[in-house]
């Protein structure tokens, strides 16, 4: 791989955490994965997002700080590179569009606080999928407290995806549309991503469809 440290980014039910985890396995890579079921607020906040939103990303937001800090600080001899499914922007992200205009205003203030002492990864990557295929991805792997998720709530995530990516011009984004392809069952398909993650980018975002 040509980069250091690459985050895998998208919706929920994207796929981000199965290919995390097959990059780290095939090219001998250190592994971090969002500890998301750690997060008592999560199941609560599906069932009453108004009543547990500001709860939920206070708690995500220690976790990943917490968890990237530790890992990403300290060098990993026997590892060649770092994949993650996660970015730290992730928790802004979701919070622009969960918490009200003056929790997002506090929240916000503790993030930019908190985001200067990590590392930005070299690659971006977004997976891009479509709403109709998160929804059948979410039901497909059966996580009870996901199955309250609602349609127009993965539509605000992902809109508020897209209005962070068209705002950086430092970072190096790639936005893969996974929508047609397999890439946990068809190897040809995730040889075709690990193509495209594997070539050199300047700063900017770069789309393909495959």
């Amino acid at each position: 791989m040509k980069y250091n440290y690459i985050s895998i980014e998208g919706n929920i039910g994207a796929g981000k955490t199965t290919l995390a985890t097959k990059i780290a396995n095939d090219f001998n890579a250190k592994l971090i994965l969002e500890e998301f079921e750690e997060n008592a607020f999560l199941p609560k906040f599906y069932k009453d997002p108004d009543r547990y939103a500001f709860q939920l990303e206070l708690a995500f937001l220690a976790q990943r700080y917490k968890q990237l800090s530790e890992h990403l600080i300290s060098q990993d001899l026997f590892k060649k590179f770092t994949v993650s499914d996660y970015f730290i922007n992730k928790s802004l992200i979701f919070a622009r569009k969960t918490l009200q205009n003056d929790e997002f205003l506090l929240y916000s203030n503790l993030f930019n606080i908190i985001k200067t002492s990590l590392p930005q990864p070299d690659l971006l990557v977004y997976l891009f999928v479509d709403v109709d295929n998160l929804i059948r991805n979410i039901e497909k792997r059966g996580r009870s407290y996901e199955q309250n998720i609602q349609r127009t709530y993965l539509e605000k995530i992902q809109a508020s995806y897209f209005e962070f990516l068209k705002q950086q011009q430092d970072m190096r984004i790639l936005i893969i549309d996974t929508n047609d392809i397999d890439f946990l069952n068809n190897e040809d398909d995730y040889k075709k991503i690990l193509n495209v993650i594997n070539k050199t980018y300047e700063p900017g975002i770069y789309r393909t469809s495959l």
